[in-house]
Formats: C-alpha cells, structure tokens, sequence
C-alpha cells in the first residue's frame, strides 16, 4: 500500500504515523521526553531531544512501514505552536526550548495589553496577546536579556527546529507555525512590523514563510537512516491544532473539533483569516485558504486529576487498593454522575493553571461558588466537569458572536471516554457531540494534508467522510436550558475573582505552577 508518514512533535512526545490513502492507520510510534521546570512559571525542553525524537520516530515508523511491504510516498510534519528557541546560523539550538507553558513573560504581555495593543495585535497576527507567545516571549528577552537577544542570528520554534534535523532545505516556516507566533501579519502576509518592534528582533532573524503544502527534500543522512529515496516528498505540513482539525474530518462548515485531554480547546474551519471584534478567538491557517478559529483552555482532565489527588483519600471501592490515577478519576467521574445537573447550586472556576480562552486573562485563579455543608465529593467532581464545559461553551458563544455557525462537534482527548464528559458537553455547547475514532488525529492530518499537497486530496472537507465516528450524543433540553442560564454567572465571577487574587498575591508569593503535571497529556 501506498502511505504517508506523519511526523507530529508535541510537548511531551513525538509521534510517527504511517496512513493509507483512506486515512487507515498503518503503523505508530511514540518517541517521549523529559519537560524541565526549572523555576516558577518556567517550562521548557532540551531541542536535542526534539531533534532526535523526529529522527527516530520517522525512521522507526519507516522500518514498519518497510517490513510490511509499503511503500512510502511523501513525509508530513505537524508541530506543537508558541515555541520559542534561539538558534545559530545552520539551525542548531543555542539553547532550551521555551515551551507555550512558559509563563515568565507575563509582565510584558500586560505591558502590551495596558498599552492598548492587545486586541489590535492580535486582529492582525491571529494570536492572543498571551504569555504563550512568541511575541511576548521575545518582549521578555529584550527586557532581560537584549544582547542575546540582538546577537542571535535565528529565533524559531519546533518546525524550524525539527526541520534544520531532517531537510536538506533553507531557513523555513509554514504559515500555519508563522500565524501562531504573534508575529506575523496574517492578512498581508509579512513578519509585523510593530510587532517586531515590540519583540526587538528583526525580519532577517526569522524564517521564510511558506505554504503548508510546500515540497521539500529529506537530507540525505535523514533518509538513508529510514531506508526511503532522497526524492519522497517532505510536506513541510502545519501546527497541531490546525490539523487535528482535519485528523478528525471537522473542516467543513458547521463542524467544529474539541480536544478534550489535561487542557482543552474548540476550533472550527473558515475560509479567510479572521479577527474576531472581541479579541477572543485565535486564528491560525490550515493551508492558504482554509483557516481554523477557536479558544483553547488550560484546565480540563487536569482539574479532575487534581480533584482525585485531593479529594479521593479514603476512597474506598471493590478492587481500588493499587489502582492507578486513571482509574481512580474514573471512578470519581462514575460517583459524580449521581449529582444533579447544576451540582445541586455549586459553580467550580476551574482555573487551577490559569486560563486563556476566551479572556486570556494570565492571572485568573480558580474557586468554587455557593459551598454549602451538604455539597460532597462528587458534587465538587461534577462542578469541576461543568466548569470545564461551560469554558468552552463560552469560546463557542464567540462564534455565535461572530456570525460563524456550528452544528456538529467531533470530540477526541482522554476525556471523552467518560459519559459524564460527553454529557455536560454536549448539553453546554447544545450541541450533538460525537466522539471521533482517530488516537492520533494530528498526526493523521499531517498525512492528510500531505495527501492534498499531492494532489490526491483536492478538496479538503473530503476528510471528514474518511474518519469514523461514533452515535452523536444529543443534549437533553433541560440540562442546555440550565447551564446558559448559568454561563453569564462565570464571567462576572471570574473577574470578581482577579481581583480578589490580586489583593492576596500581594500577601503572599505565588506558588509554582505545576506546569509538568499541566502539560503531560495537553490535547491539540
């Protein structure tokens, strides 16, 4: 059979897929490493890891793909966005790799935002005004650390980083990568001038940006090692949301993708670039003409992680002497069904790392609302649940606010196993949510777009006939009813709650993130 790899590095592992020309899987690898947190807010990788983690992952998944008599046709890479690394003039780091979890620049993302270039930054480059970002990170390095900063003669992220590993090609970016950066101007299709101001580096200091459908050529040393011809195609591919978009078949209109693992996020397909009036989406391309929408939220699998760490001493089950966190949280989630929608009057701010969208308010903390003595356990598992999905509820509201309509969610994530989850889901979006059979959607959208790229996928929304999905899960009418009634209630309280925190930080330090916890199963 005839397949393509893809190569999709994330945050704590790099995964190989090999893909039939159906979207049938026919081989995985998964190549992990180590995320160092080296101080408060701090979350990076070492880029040698990453390098060889692409290396690997793609020649072990060829040597698979050889020993059962495929033949591979073209390589796609997928990279996680928000990352920042510098780097010297052949593309070998010159140090860590800052990752999107990295929140020291958070002094300078409020500088920009009280500045008032908040929202119209982000109308023009796609990307929030967030610690998260390249941009902001840069604005820390000029503030901190202006000499490195000025002496460095490449700054990049994952692509470039991966791509100086295993392509005989020049310094490049896809415009997938390029529109989550903050730096880039994704209308007039140039590094942003004020934003390059404002992050102190200089065009010639960042890649060429080039379509996600680019060809590209392995190196030679690359493609000897996986036993592939120097001329197979290298797709230069895309970012991992934007293609976990198409693994999932959620590209035509009306169909919107959740990841739901330890954080979350809501995205959907439209045709243009697209800056949403209240500053409250991201936008980052898919390819030229196809561009992806949405929110992503820190806090999802994590706050029921986090709850079972805390709340579970003592709990006490057939068969629970020895076992493992997953099927402890499971099991809170199955004690938790047995409270009423609205958890019996509890609201969970489930804002344990923060949260981005749709406020992208770094300082933001959680709480629970409305305690009372009677409220147990699963009252606060399920508050927590709820809270989770009425976030992303909220990025939904955006859409609506926007004009974009959706009426199908396709679901992936560790969450989505729980029918809990897929419930109060689908009752805060109100909406049919389906659950899509593909584990590594991202992976299988760098095949899919590599597919496109040569001319055998010409039409996109074609991926959403590929991937199998379960029975949709309907909303129940009462619990939709219940939890809008509800969501206006958050916002008011979320920034209530800011402010009280910003009385206590001056009490006491702030603690340190756990960040590695945070992001050791995010979603795309």
């Amino acid at each position: 059979m005839d397949v393509v790899i893809g190569i999709d590095t994330g945050t704590t592992a790099t995964k190989g897929v090999a893909a039939g020309p159906d979207g049938q899987l026919r081989a995985l690898v998964s190549v992990h490493y180590p995320l160092s947190v080296p101080g408060p807010g701090r979350a990076e990788l070492d880029p040698a890891h990453l390098r060889d983690a692409a290396v690997k992952a793609l020649v072990d998944v060829a040597a698979a793909c050889h020993e059962q008599g495929d033949r591979v046709i073209a390589v796609s890479l997928s990279a996680f966005l928000h990352a920042l690394v510098p780097m010297d003039g052949d593309g070998a780091p010159l140090g860590p790799l800052v990752t999107w979890a990295d929140g020291r620049a958070g002094k300078q993302c409020d500088d920009i935002i009280e500045a008032g270039l908040g929202k119209k930054l982000q109308a023009r480059t796609g990307t929030p005004v967030h610690p998260m970002s390249p941009l902001t990170k840069l604005a820390w390095w000029r503030e901190n650390d202006p000499e490195t900063l000025r002496g460095t003669p490449r700054w990049g992220g994952v692509k470039e980083l991966v791509l100086a590993a295993v392509a005989d090609e020049p310094y490049l970016l896809d415009l997938s990568v390029a529109s989550g950066t903050g730096l880039y101007d994704i209308h007039e299709r140039r590094w942003d001038p004020e934003a390059l101001e404002i992050g102190g580096v200089r065009a010639e200091q960042l890649a060429e940006v080039v379509s996600t459908t680019q060809r590209l050529r392995l190196s030679a040393e690359v493609a000897r090692a996986a036993g592939l011809d120097p001329a197979t195609p290298l797709i230069i591919g895309a970012a991992d949301g934007p293609l976990a978009n198409l693994g999932v078949g959620a590209t035509p209109a009306g169909v919107a993708a959740i990841s739901l693992g330890t954080s979350g996020a809501l995205r959907t397909v439209v045709d243009r670039p697209t800056a949403d009036k209240a500053g409250r989406l991201f936008c980052y391309a898919l390819t030229d003409d196809r561009w992806v929408i949405g929110g992503a939220v820190n806090n999802a699998g994590s706050v029921v992680r986090w709850a079972g760490e805390s709340f579970a001493a003592g709990f006490e089950r057939p068969g629970a002497e020895g076992e493992d966190a997953d099927e402890r949280d499971a099991a809170l989630l199955i004690e938790a069904q047995g409270v009423a929608p609205g958890s019996d009057g509890l609201l969970c701010l489930p804002y344990l790392l923060g949260e981005r969208a749709p406020w992208w308010r770094s300082g933001l903390r959680g709480a629970y609302l409305g305690l009372r003595r009677e409220h147990g356990r699963a009252h606060l598992v399920r508050a927590a649940v709820e809270g989770v999905c009425q976030q992303l509820a909220l990025v939904r509201d955006s859409f609506t606010a926007e004009g974009i309509p959706v009426t199908e969610v396709r679901a992936t994530g560790g969450a989505v196993a729980s029918d809990l989850w897929v419930g109060v889901l689908a009752a805060a979006l109100d909406l049919p949510v389906s659950v899509a059979d593909t584990p590594e959607g991202t992976a299988l959208g760098a095949c899919l777009l590599a597919r496109h790229a040569l001319g055998e996928l010409p039409d996109l929304d074609h991926a959403a006939a590929l991937i199998p999905i379960g029975e949709p899960t309907v909303p129940d009418p009462e619990n939709a009813e219940l939890y809008a009634r509800l969501r206006p209630l958050i916002e008011t309280s979320a920034l209530a709650v800011l402010d009280v925190v910003k009385e206590l930080d001056k009490l006491a330090p702030q603690p340190i993130p756990d960040t590695e916890k945070a992001v050791s199963d995010t979603p795309r």
